[in-house]
């Protein structure tokens, strides 16, 4: 973090509550440490367990082993799905390579999976709302390829056409920003007027309520930073709802990347973090703050979280 010159009067640092991990990356990076525990390293893991450079070069010390391919697991090995899913093709090549699989894909994922299937198995056609080259999107698109249709931005939904507009319905991926998802649902309802909805919201539990606590934070904040990876889309879309509501946000993976210039004449900094961000080193920024400004530290709590997901059965035996 860059050194600056203190503005005259008290600073504050405001700490949004909730932020950080949420249950389903902590089962995630759970899977990976109670099966190195088990099986022994190394463990094969596809994809990042989750998106965050620190909880991966942990787990890299402890024996995991990140690959993108399963080519790259030699054959029969114990080998986990990341939180973020996979599609049917790769299960499908890890049965065939005799790979030892540990499932670690988040529940609130895994149900967007089977909303397709039941979509698709009625004839539908599914507006898959999201990113289409994040990891999730890719996985829940390989459930139903030829009627799965994946929309990114509010143009696409104005411009997408189907062969039977009675028998549609949309899907998202987990992490989105609900402002954007709103505006795209709205656009597709007045295309499609028979669209049907998932049963319940896909956008996930944490994902809604680390926005709402942004949403809090920028009514008092002069600037946000967000913790969390440039890859991780729900720390993406943090800050992006910052902005949305006129506040400054800077999305950093450590308090290194904190520029000066940014906190200049700042006297209420708001911090927050992605759902796969370590809280130490949510905590190390804060405490660097409070150091150089002599801040005053206080938190909002938006909504309380007590959620928590089983382990697979392999691990909880």
């Amino acid at each position: 973090m860059e050194e600056i010159q203190s503005p005259n009067g008290e600073v504050e640092i405001v700490l949004a509550r909730p932020r950080g991990f949420c249950a389903g990356v902590e089962r995630a990076i759970a899977i990976v440490e109670l099966a190195l525990q088990k099986f022994g390293a190394p463990v094969y893991v596809k994809h990042a367990i989750v998106h965050n450079w620190h909880v991966v070069a942990r787990l890299e010390k402890l024996g995991a082993v990140f690959v993108e391919e399963l080519q790259d697991v030699p054959e029969g090995a114990h080998t986990i799905f990341s939180a973020h899913g996979v599609s049917p093709a790769v299960r499908e090549e890890a049965r065939g390579r005799d790979l030892q699989v540990v499932d670690a894909t988040c529940p609130l994922v895994t149900k967007v999976h089977v909303e397709a299937k039941r979509f698709a198995s009625q004839g539908r056609t599914i507006f898959l709302i999201g990113h289409r080259e994040h990891v999730e999107v890719i996985g829940t698109l390989g459930e139903a390829p030829q009627r799965i249709e994946v929309i990114g931005t509010v143009e696409e939904a104005k411009r997408i056409t189907v062969v039977d507009p009675g028998k549609v319905s949309y899907l998202t991926q987990t992490t989105l920003s609900l402002d954007d998802t709103r505006v795209i649902v709205e656009v597709l309802q007045r295309r499609f007027p028979a669209l049907t909805s998932p049963g319940k919201e896909d956008i996930c539990y944490a994902t809604q309520n680390r926005q709402n606590a942004v949403q809090a934070l920028a009514k008092t904040a002069d600037l946000i930073l967000v913790v969390g990876s440039q890859h991780s889309s729900n720390s993406n879309r943090l800050a992006e709802v910052a902005r949305a509501r006129g506040v400054p946000a800077y999305l950093v993976e450590s308090h290194a990347e904190v520029k000066g210039e940014w906190l200049a004449g700042a006297r209420c900094i708001g911090v927050t973090a992605g759902a796969s961000a370590p809280e130490e080193i949510v905590q190390e920024l804060v405490s660097r703050l409070a150091g150089q400004f002599n801040a005053r530290i206080r938190e909002i709590d938006v909504a309380p979280e007590n959620v928590s997901f089983p382990l697979p059965a392999q691990l909880s035996q």
